[in-house]
């Protein structure tokens, strides 16, 4: 499986940005079983989970990005987003995809995607 993640920039503060991240390389069966999540990290600090979305639609939020933050997933596609806006600077990070299996071993990550926010 390879997860290619895209949509990262630079973007003012209060703006917006949508992540998308598609998964190739993979069956179409083996994108249902899993759950779809976005990760950050930024210099020195540890990656930290954003967003996920279950294989039944379930999605969850991290506290500092509830009611701003959106993710979904499109299976038919392969892919899942993240809506990010009214972006705060402290939103500033690299941002990675990864698709992990319920009930099995898969657990992959995209190549990241810089997303900068400025005041």
């Amino acid at each position: 499986v390879q997860l290619q993640a895209s949509g990262g920039g630079s973007v003012q503060a209060g703006g917006s940005l949508r992540l998308s991240c598609k998964a190739s390389r993979t069956i179409l069966s083996v994108f249902w079983g899993v759950t779809l999540g976005w990760y950050r990290q930024t210099p020195g600090k540890q990656r930290e989970l954003v967003a996920q979305i279950t294989s039944e639609n379930t999605p969850d939020y991290a506290d500092f990005v509830q009611g701003r933050f959106t993710v979904s997933r499109d299976n038919s596609r392969k892919s899942t987003y993240l809506q990010m806006n009214n972006l705060k600077p402290e939103d500033t990070a690299v941002y990675y995809c990864n698709l992990r299996s319920e009930n099995g071993p898969l657990n992959y990550w995209g190549q990241g995607t810089q997303v900068t926010v400025s005041s």
